[in-house]
């Protein structure tokens, strides 16, 4: 195949500063969740990237002293000579595939604790710290702290030069770096000469990426990442006023503006809440006061969203965080006319979650994302097949879907049952819910990918069971049969079913995607799951015209959804549609028509007139697999050599989750496995012993 003429443009070089990128395609800096504690993990990801075309690959945010200690987060950094080494291993695997590698150089400030470091916290004005509430407050830097400040960014910088990097990105975005905090005047009032006007306030900024520049632009490239609006109104930065005034006061001086909003909720707002592209209507202005090239993100996957945004002089190059996690190759794949094969990001944020709870960060379309090195996945390459077995799987969900396509692309033969008239599973239920269309990705894709598999055949409508998987004559079977929500209320907080739970008085989620409703009037929407379904079922049935009210034993409405950056908007939209939210409360029992509560925290008895919709657990739906179970005799008669349960018909979990047992599934098809052994590499420190 040969590339579309129309993205040419995508693929022109592009001078920035002393260096030259060899496309538009920028990887924007990241969090990942490996860092400084996974950095074989991180270095085999970035250079997947580089490999994947992407020609600026750059790390996540990389703190540069003991002052600006994220732990318990694991984010690169680079306080001193020794931490120059693993840094050096990403650079190299970055250049290996003609990438620039790129440093972001980032102090938090008041934001962070310092629990490692025990450093006091620093700031432009005396404030407690702002991550997770900690008892600690920063002080307010004097003109020595700046000073010593600039020159410890100094330092960094000569040593992310000696590191082998091409580019420094100096920080000033989402509300969470020291520039950004000394820019607000929400966290500046300061009465010397970096308080009071934006000139003053900015003047700590400028001298940062002036001394970058003199330290490392004669050979470096020096990218200014800056955040023009905070999504506040007059309470905070907007683009129209002070975000484009710091633009022009500062324009010649970097060698790329890479601009966006505050704070990282809306900088990476879930696909539920913005859409591609979302952040134009914020940065348009940028490349209209500066003659320096500009990028900016938004979840771009459409290759046609990004030539419109470089025609229309919106950016000079499409920056990425969340596409270059669903799909590393998406640059390669557009040069090599392949757009058939993009994975395009659905914006789940589940990299962002897994990141957020300090681990590893996980990729719902992407199931290889962080098993680079752990594992050795490759994102477009699996080993052939080591048999001419013929696999049978069982349910087209996300995992069923998952293990046909990767068993396909190894080469086996595979038939894929599904008892639907349609693919998707859950997938195809759930994007069909408000504002989750572009989850209907994850099934796509795998259609796309396996409709051009000869070896791979599907059939719908074809509900089997244990009699007709022992007579198909499949050397394998995979059960992806999925999971169902329970409708008596048992889960986290109610460990016995709900007292008049029944089908007339309580209607579970799979209920209402089956076109199922409650009487008109009021609901209860029980969430217990505190992840995005309670708030869906809340809002769907919302605007229906039902009067809900949302319970829940957490905190806020799914509370799990801070990971995800989704709460404050989940929250805010369930407000504005009416919706009555009572959380730290459960429900205790349901009757005709009424629902029963209790406050879990003072104990207080009330009520709420309606049908109850609880949302709490799932089971799986693993009846077939237990009746296999039980026919051991047959199944080996029928010379059946596995059955395995993947997905949610094994442990009901996340649709990332699905999707990678699904691959999991097809990459260990036919492999020794030890069922005793670690299933992935680990570092393993030599230790000396002795005094």
């Amino acid at each position: 195949m040969t590339r579309d003429s129309r993205f040419d443009i995508l693929f022109e070089p592009i001078k920035i500063g002393p260096v030259t990128a060899k496309n538009r395609f920028y990887q924007v800096p990241h969090c990942n969740g490996m860092g400084r504690l996974y950095p074989d993990s991180m270095i085999a990801m970035r250079g997947m990237k580089a490999e994947g075309g992407w020609a600026i690959v750059a790390t996540e945010q990389c703190d540069f002293h003991p002052s600006a200690d994220v732990t318990p987060f694991t984010e690169t950094k680079l306080w001193a000579d020794q931490d120059i080494s693993y840094l050096a291993g990403m650079c190299n695997a970055v250049h290996q595939h003609g990438g620039l590698a790129a440093v972001e150089l980032v102090h938090n400030g008041q934001d962070t604790g310092n629990l490692y470091s025990r450093e006091v916290p620093i700031g432009p004005a005396h404030r407690p710290v702002t991550w997770h509430n900690h008892p600690v407050q920063a002080r307010a830097m004097d003109l020595k702290d700046i000073q010593d400040y600039r020159r410890r960014h100094r330092k960094a910088a000569l040593r992310a030069k000696q590191a082998g990097f091409d580019m420094v990105v100096v920080y000033a975005g989402h509300d969470g770096a020291m520039p950004s905090h000394f820019l607000s005047s929400r966290h500046n009032q300061r009465t010397d000469e970096y308080g009071g006007s934006l000139e003053n306030r900015l003047r700590f900024y400028r001298e940062i990426l002036e001394d970058t520049l003199d330290a490392v632009g004669d050979c470096m490239g020096v990218i200014a990442r800056f955040a023009v609006d905070e999504m506040m109104g007059a309470d905070g930065l907007e683009w129209q006023h002070e975000g484009r005034d710091a633009i022009e006061m500062m324009a010649e001086l970097p060698d790329l503006w890479d601009v966006n909003v505050s704070n990282w909720d809306n900088d990476s707002m879930t696909s539920r809440f913005a859409v591609e592209g979302y952040q134009e209507d914020y940065v348009a202005f940028v490349k209209q006061v500066t003659s320096k090239p500009v990028a900016t993100v938004g979840r771009y996957t459409s290759p046609d969203a990004m030539v419109s945004a470089i025609r229309r002089g919106i950016v000079d190059m499409i920056g990425a965080a969340r596409p270059s996690i669903a799909d590393p190759f998406l640059p390669k794949k557009i040069e090599e006319g392949r757009l058939e094969d993009i994975r395009e990001c659905i914006g789940c944020n589940i990299c962002a979650a897994w990141s957020n709870l300090s681990a590893p960060s996980r990729c719902t379309q992407n199931p290889t994302f962080g098993e680079e090195w752990r594992k050795g996945w490759h994102p477009e390459q699996v080993t052939p097949k080591a048999s001419d077995s013929h696999v049978l799987v069982v349910g087209a969900g996300p995992a069923g879907l998952e293990a046909a396509h990767a068993l396909g692309k190894r080469g086996y033969k595979v038939t894929l049952a599904e008892s639907r008239k349609e693919a998707g599973g859950r997938v195809t239920r759930e994007s069909a819910l408000p504002s989750l269309n572009a989850w209907a990705r994850v099934r796509d894709y795998r259609l796309g990918q396996i409709a051009a598999m000869d070896n791979v055949q599907m059939y719908f409508e074809s509900e089997l069971g244990a009699d007709d998987i022992l007579e198909f004559g499949a050397d394998h079977i995979a059960l992806a049969t999925g999971s169902i929500w329970r409708r008596d209320g048992v889960g986290r907080a109610v460990r016995e079913p709900l007292t008049g739970a029944n089908a007339e008085r309580s209607f579970s989620p799979d209920d209402i995607m089956d076109g199922r409703r409650p009487p008109k009037g009021s609901v209860v929407v029980f969430d217990d799951d505190h992840y995005y379904m309670g708030s869906v079922m809340a809002d769907l049935l919302a605007g229906e015209g039902y009067q809900v009210t949302l319970v829940t034993p957490g905190l806020c409405v799914g509370s799990w959804t801070e990971y995800t950056l989704e709460q404050g908007h989940i929250e805010k939209r369930l407000l504005d549609l009416g919706v009555e939210i009572l959380p730290r409360h459960c429900v205790s029992a349901v009757g005709d028509s009424v629902i029963k509560l209790v406050n879990l925290v003072t104990g207080e008895q009330l009520e709420r007139s309606g049908t109850l919709v609880p949302v709490t657990m799932r089971l799986p739906n693993d009846q077939l697999y237990e009746s296999l179970d039980t026919l051991n005799a047959r199944v080996e008669d029928a010379n059946i050599k596995s059955i395995r349960r993947i997905g949610d018909c094994y442990g009901p979990a996340t649709i990332a989750a699905a999707v990678y047992e699904g691959h999991r599934y097809a990459r260990e098809l036919d492999a020794k496995i030890d069922p005793d052994g670690v299933p992935f590499k680990t570092v393993t420190y030599d230790l000396a012993l002795g005094g």
